[in-house]
């Protein structure tokens, strides 16, 4: 995956573009990608069984910087645009 960068951020639609599993410690979890109403964005993450957009709407917020860049490798910038 390339590097996400502040102009693709600003670019894209508020919504979903990016998703995927990972770890959190030891445990499996499923992550979105949501960039915002401006351009900013964030990662929420749930369990497994849950769906995308219930993760949107109801999972945790992501604030481990290096698991950030893990599941979403971005430039500088666009990571300063991370909405914590």
């Amino acid at each position: 995956m390339k590097k996400l960068t502040l102009d693709e951020l600003k670019e894209m639609k508020p919504g979903i573009f990016a998703d995927g599993i990972g770890l959190d410690g030891q445990n499996k979890i499923r992550w979105v990608a949501v960039r915002g109403g401006i351009h900013d964005w964030a990662i929420y993450y749930g369990r497994l069984n849950q769906g995308k957009e219930e993760i949107k709407s109801y999972g945790d917020k992501l604030f481990s910087e290096d698991k950030i860049k893990g599941f979403v490798p971005c430039d500088e910038e666009a990571f300063k645009m991370y909405r914590y």
